[in-house]
C-alpha cells in the first residue's frame, strides 16, 4: 500500500512540475509578444507598458486576461501607432478572444497570421490603410464580430468569410481597391448575421433573393456600389429589418416592391442615387417605426402618398432629384416633428406645406427648382430651428414674411428665381448666423436696409436682378466675411461706398448694370479679386491703376465718364486736369488732417491740469489693460515690445478674413510674420460671450502650437490682452501659391507644383489622421498655403477660422459655413457639418489649380459654374484632357500630370463617402512622382533661379 501511495505522490509531482513549467512557459511567451509589439511599434501610448517583467501584462492598459493569466483581449484601438505589427499574434496569445487594431498606422504581414486564430470572437483592424492582399478566413470558426472598414485591400474579397456561420456582424466598408465581386447566393448561410455592412467595396451585380432568409439581419448596408437589376421583393421577409441602405449604386432599377411595406420595425431606409422608377408605394409611407426616408436622385414618378402626413414617426424626407408631381400633403409635419424636409428638384406644384415646421425641430427645408406656388406661409418666419431654408426657382410671390430674414440659425436663406415683391426685409440685421443669402431674379424694391450689417457672419450675398434703389449702404463695409457680393441687374444709385475696400475676404463683386455714380474708390484697388465687375453704370473719373494691373479693365465697360491713368485699350487716358484735381483733393485731406491735429493737442493740453489727479488714480488700471500675456510653442528670440512697435502700416503685407499681416525683421535677424487678428465682438455680446471667445480661442491656438509638421506652418506665439490678440508664425518668403499660380510673380514649373501638392497633401494626412483627436482645417484654398524659400509648402490659417466664426454674441451658434467660394464641398447645399471629406474636396480643387493654372472661378467656366464643373466637361476625349493641362507646364510630363489629374476628380466626387481618405491620397501622389529623371532637379532649379529674380516681397493670410 505504501509503495503505491509514493508512486502516486511522485506521479502528482511530476504532473504538478510539467502544468508549471508549461504555465511559465505559456506566461514567457505571451510577454514575449509584448516586448515585440513595444519593440515594433511607435507612439506615446505604449510607453506606460513596463515590459521589464515587474508588471504583469494582465495590468498593462487594453488588455484583460483570464482568471488563469492568459490574455483574452487586446484592444489598442485609437493609440496613434505606427509601425509593423507582430505576426504569429495567436501563437503567442492561444487564448485570445478579442483584438482590436483599429486606426492605427501599422503595416507587416500579420494579416495572415491573424486568420490562423481559430478561438478569436471579434477582429477590428478598421481605419488601418493597409495595403495586401485578404487571405483565407475558413480557421476563423469561432469569429463573431469582424470589421476590416477603411483599408487598401486589392485583389479578391475572401468568399471564405460566408462558412463562417457563427458570424454576427460584420464592416466591410470603404475597400475600393478590390477587384469587382459579386455577393455569392449562399450568403444566406450566415443566419446569425444581425449587420451585414458591405459599403464602397466594389461589390456588382444583383442583390440575391437569397438574403430575405437571413432574418435575424438588423443592418443591411451595400451602398456606394455599383449594383444593378431590380430590388428583389424577398427582402420584404426580413422581419427584424432597421435600417436598410442602398443608396450610392446608381443602377439598381425598375419599381421599389410594395413587399417592403412588410418591414414593421424598420427605421431608416435610404436607396438614393439609383435608377428606381415608378410611384412610392404607399405601404412604405404607413410604416409605423419609420424615421428617415430617403429616396433622392431617382426617376420616381407619381405623386407623394397623403399617408406620409399620418406619420408619428418621421424626422427625415429627402425625395429631391425626382420627377415627382402634384401636391404635398398639406399635413406634412403636423403629427410629427420634422428636422428635415428636401423636395427639390422635382415638378411638385401648389402651395407649401403650412405645418412642416410645427414640431420646432426642422433645421433643413429644402424645396428648390419645383413649380411651387403662392405665398411663403407665415409660419415659417417662426421656424427658429432652421438652418438652411431653400425655395429657389419656383412660381412664389408675394411679400416676404417680416421675420423670415432674420431667423437666429439659419446659415443660407435662399429665395431666388422667383416673383417676390415688396420691401428688403430689416430683420436681416438680426440673422446673427447668416452665411449666405441669396435673393437673385425676383421683383424686390425699395432700399437695401443699413441693418445687413448685423448680419455679420455674412459670406455670400446675391441680390442680383432686382428693382432695388438707393445707395449702397456704407454699413456692407462691416461684413468683414464677405467674399461675394452680387448687386448687378437693380436701380441702385449713388456712389460706389469706399467702406467695400474694408472687405478683405472679398474675391467676387459685381455691381453692373446698375445706375452708380462717381468716382471708383482708390482703395478698392487694395483688394484681391478674382472677379470684378462695374460695367454699364454712370461712374467717372479714372479707374484705380492696380485694378487695370490686375487685367480688369474690362469690367469698367460702359461706363463712358471712365479714364485710364496710364494707355490701355477702351478708355481714354486720364487728362491732366483729373490729375490736378486728385492732387487738389490730396492736399485738402493733409490740411484737413493737419488742422485736427493741432486742435486735438490744444484740447488735451487744456484738460490735462484738470484730469492729472484722476489720471494717476487710473494707472493701476490702465496699466492692466495694455499689460500682455505671451505664450509661446517654439524656440525663438523676442521681446513683445520690438513686436509691437514693428507693427505699422508700412510692414503690412497682407489682409485676411480674420486679421492683419505684418512682416517683421526681429533684432537677431530673424523675420516673423505677425496677425493681428480682428476684433469680432458682436454689438450684443455680454461679457460671458467675450470670456467664452477668449477660452476657445485660447484653446485652439494651443492645439495649433502643439502641433510639429514640416507642412504646416509654425506657430511661434499667442501675445494678447484685454482687446487685442496677435499671432506670431514663421515668415514664408514665397508667398502664397494663388499669388504664384494667378499673378505669375514666380513661374512654378510641373516638378514643384507636384512637390507643393505632395507636402499640402502631408500636411493634410498629418492632421486628419496622427493626431489623437482629429483636426478640420475648414478653409483648404491656395492663399492658405504658403511657399518657403525651397517652394515646400506650409498650410496655414486653420481653426482660428473655426473660433472666429462661432462669434455672433448670444444667439449664435457653429453653424456657419467656413470656407472659400470656388472651394466648398458640394455637401455644404444640404449639411453644415464639417468632415475630413470636406477637406479632401477642397485639397482636390487646389489639384485642378496646379494642374490647370486657372482661378476655382472664371467666367469661361459658365455662369455659377466652377473649375470642378469645367474639367469633369473636357474628359470624355483627349483632345478635352490636354486642353485642361496647363500648357505652360506640361511639356513633358502629361502622363504624370494627367495621373494627378484622376487623384483631383477622385477628391472631388459629389458623394463624400468615396472620396480617398488623406493618407490614401499621399500614396497616389508619391506614386506620381515627375521626379524620376535628372531634367526633373534642373526644372527645380530654374524655378528657384527665377524666383531669385522676381522676388516676392508680400506674407499673405497666415
Amino acid at each position: 500500500m505504501a509503495p503505491k501511495f509514493i508512486h502516486l505522490l511522485l506521479l502528482l509531482a511530476v504532473l504538478s512540475f510539467v502544468f508549471y513549467d508549461s504555465s511559465q512557459a505559456i506566461r514567457d511567451d505571451q510577454f514575449r509578444f509584448f516586448n515585440l509589439m513595444k519593440a515594433s511599434l511607435s507612439g506615446k501610448a505604449l510607453s506606460a507598458w513596463d515590459v521589464s517583467g515587474m508588471k504583469s501584462y494582465c495590468d498593462f492598459r487594453g488588455v484583460s486576461c483570464n482568471n488563469r493569466g492568459y490574455v483574452e483581449s487586446i484592444n489598442i484601438s485609437d493609440w496613434s501607432l505606427s509601425g509593423n505589427f507582430p505576426a504569429d499574434v495567436c501563437s503567442h496569445l492561444p487564448e485570445l478572444r478579442v483584438l482590436d487594431i483599429s486606426r492605427n498606422n501599422l503595416r507587416g504581414n500579420f494579416l495572415n497570421s491573424i486568420v490562423n486564430c481559430s478561438l478569436l470572437e471579434e477582429f477590428s483592424m478598421s481605419s488601418v490603410y493597409l495595403r495586401t492582399t485578404l487571405p483565407d478566413f475558413s480557421k476563423m470558426t469561432s469569429l463573431r464580430v469582424v470589421d476590416l472598414s477603411y483599408n487598401l485591400f486589392t485583389g479578391d474579397f475572401p468568399m471564405s468569410i460566408t462558412n463562417l456561420t457563427d458570424l454576427e456582424v460584420i464592416y466591410f466598408n470603404e475597400n475600393d481597391g478590390l477587384n469587382l465581386w459579386q455577393l455569392p447566393g449562399n450568403i444566406s448561410r450566415l443566419t446569425k448575421l444581425r449587420v451585414m455592412v458591405f459599403t464602397s467595396c466594389m461589390l456588382y451585380g444583383s442583390i440575391p433573393a437569397s438574403i430575405g432568409n437571413m432574418t435575424s439581419l438588423v443592418d443591411l448596408e451595400l451602398s456606394g456600389n455599383f449594383l444593378s437589376g431590380q430590388i428583389p421583393k424577398e427582402l420584404g421577409l426580413l422581419k427584424n429589418l432597421q435600417q436598410l441602405e442602398l443608396y450610392y449604386n446608381q443602377h439598381l432599377s425598375g419599381s421599389i416592391p410594395e413587399e417592403l411595406g412588410n418591414l414593421t420595425e424598420l427605421v431608416d431606409l435610404d436607396m438614393s442615387v439609383n435608377r428606381l422608377s415608378g410611384s412610392i408605394p404607399e405601404s412604405l409611407c404607413r410604416l409605423p417605426k419609420l424615421q428617415v426616408l430617403q429616396l433622392y436622385n431617382n426617376s420616381l414618378t407619381g405623386e407623394i402618398p397623403g399617408a406620409i402626413a399620418e406619420s408619428t414617426t418621421l424626422t427625415m424626407l429627402s425625395l429631391y432629384e425626382n420627377f415627382l408631381s402634384g401636391q404635398v400633403p398639406q399635413n406634412l409635419g403636423k403629427s410629427s416633428a420634422m428636422v428635415l424636409l428636401d423636395l427639390s428638384e422635382n415638378n411638385l406644384s401648389g402651395p407649401l406645406p403650412a405645418e412642416v415646421c410645427r414640431g420646432g425641430r426642422l433645421l433643413y427645408l429644402l424645396v428648390l427648382d419645383n413649380k411651387f406656388s403662392g405665398k411663403l406661409p407665415d409660419s415659417y418666419a417662426n421656424c427658429k430651428s432652421l438652418i438652411r431654408f431653400r425655395v429657389s426657382k419656383n412660381y412664389l410671390e408675394g411679400a416676404i414674411p417680416e421675420d423670415l430674414l432674420g431667423l437666429p440659425h439659419a446659415a443660407i436663406i435662399d429665395l431666388a428665381d422667383n416673383s417676390f415683391t415688396g420691401p428688403f426685409p430689416s430683420s436681416i440685421g438680426n440673422a446673427k448666423n447668416l452665411s449666405e443669402l441669396f435673393m437673385q431674379n425676383n421683383k424686390l424694391s425699395g432700399f437695401l436696409p443699413p441693418e445687413i450689417s448685423g448680419a455679420i457672419n455674412l459670406m455670400k450675398i446675391d441680390l442680383s436682378n432686382n428693382l432695388l434703389s438707393g445707395p449702397i449702404p456704407t454699413e456692407i463695409g462691416d461684413l468683414k466675411k464677405l467674399n461675394l457680393l452680387m448687386l448687378q441687374g437693380n436701380k441702385l444709385s449713388s456712389s460706389i461706398p469706399s467702406s467695400l475696400s474694408l472687405l478683405k475676404s472679398i474675391s467676387v463683386v459685381d455691381l453692373s448694370n446698375n445706375h452708380l455714380t462717381g468716382n471708383i474708390p482708390e482703395s478698392l484697388g487694395e483688394l484681391s479679386y478674382n472677379t470684378i465687375n462695374f460695367s454699364n453704370n454712370e461712374l467717372y473719373g479714372p479707374i484705380p491703376l492696380s485694378l487695370i494691373k490686375d487685367g480688369l479693365v474690362e469690367s469698367f465697360s460702359g461706363n463712358p465718364g471712365l479714364c485710364a491713368p496710364v494707355e490701355v485699350q477702351s478708355f481714354p487716358k486720364c487728362s491732366h486736369k483729373h490729375n490736378q484735381k486728385k492732387r487738389n483733393s490730396m492736399w485738402a485731406i493733409m490740411i484737413s488732417v493737419i488742422v485736427f491735429t493741432i486742435g486735438a493737442i490744444l484740447f488735451l493740453r487744456r484738460r490735462y491740469s484738470k484730469q492729472r489727479g484722476v489720471v494717476e488714480h487710473d494707472e493701476t488700471l490702465s496699466s492692466s489693460f495694455f499689460s500682455y500675456d505671451v505664450k509661446s510653442f517654439h524656440r525663438i528670440c523676442f521681446d513683445r515690445h520690438e513686436i509691437l512697435e514693428a507693427m505699422i502700416d508700412k510692414n503690412i503685407v497682407g489682409h485676411g478674413g480674420s486679421g492683419t499681416v505684418y512682416r517683421i525683421r526681429l533684432r537677431g535677424g530673424e523675420v516673423v510674420a505677425v496677425k493681428k487678428l480682428w476684433s469680432r465682438t458682436a454689438k450684443d455680446s455680454t461679457p460671458e460671450d467675450q470670456l467664452i471667445f477668449d477660452k476657445g480661442l485660447k484653446t485652439e491656438v494651443e492645439t495649433l502650437g502643439s502641433i510639429r509638421h514640416k507642412n504646416i506652418v509654425k506657430l511661434y506665439s499667442y501675445i494678447t490682452n484685454f482687446d487685442c490678440k496677435m499671432l506670431v508664425y514663421e515668415y514664408m518668403p514665397n508667398g502664397n501659391l494663388w499669388d504664384a499660380l494667378h499673378k505669375g510673380w514666380i513661374h512654378l514649373d510641373w516638378p514643384i507644383r507636384h512637390q507643393i501638392a505632395l507636402g499640402v497633401a502631408q500636411g493634410l494626412a498629418y492632421l486628419h489622421h496622427d493626431l489623437l483627436t482629429p483636426i478640420i482645417h475648414r478653409d483648404i484654398k491656395s492663399t492658405n498655403i504658403l511657399l518657403d524659400a525651397n517652394y515646400e509648402p506650409k498650410v496655414a490659417d486653420f481653426g482660428i477660422a473655426k473660433v472666429l466664426q462661432a462669434r455672433g454674441g448670444k444667439d449664435s451658434i457653429i453653424t456657419v459655413i467656413a470656407g472659400t467660394y470656388g472651394y466648398l464641398a458640394p455637401e455644404y447645399a444640404y449639411s453644415s457639418k464639417a468632415t475630413t471629406k470636406s477637406d479632401v474636396y477642397s485639397f482636390g480643387v487646389v489639384l485642378m489649380e496646379l494642374i490647370t493654372g486657372k482661378k476655382p472661378v472664371e467666367a469661361v467656366f459658365g455662369e455659377n459654374k466652377n473649375i470642378v464643373y469645367w474639367v469633369s466637361t473636357k474628359l470624355d476625349t483627349k483632345e478635352g484632357v490636354m486642353e485642361v493641362l496647363d500648357k505652360r507646364v506640361s511639356g513633358s510630363f502629361k502622363d504624370e500630370m494627367i495621373q494627378v489629374l484622376r487623384i483631383a476628380m477622385r477628391c472631388t466626387y459629389r458623394n463624400p463617402s468615396q472620396r480617398p481618405p488623406m493618407n490614401e491620397v499621399v500614396q497616389l501622389l508619391i506614386e506620381a512622382d515627375p521626379c524620376r529623371f535628372d531634367s526633373c532637379k534642373l526644372s527645380i532649379n530654374k524655378t528657384k533661379e527665377a524666383s531669385n529674380v522676381t522676388k516676392v516681397e508680400s506674407q499673405p493670410e497666415v
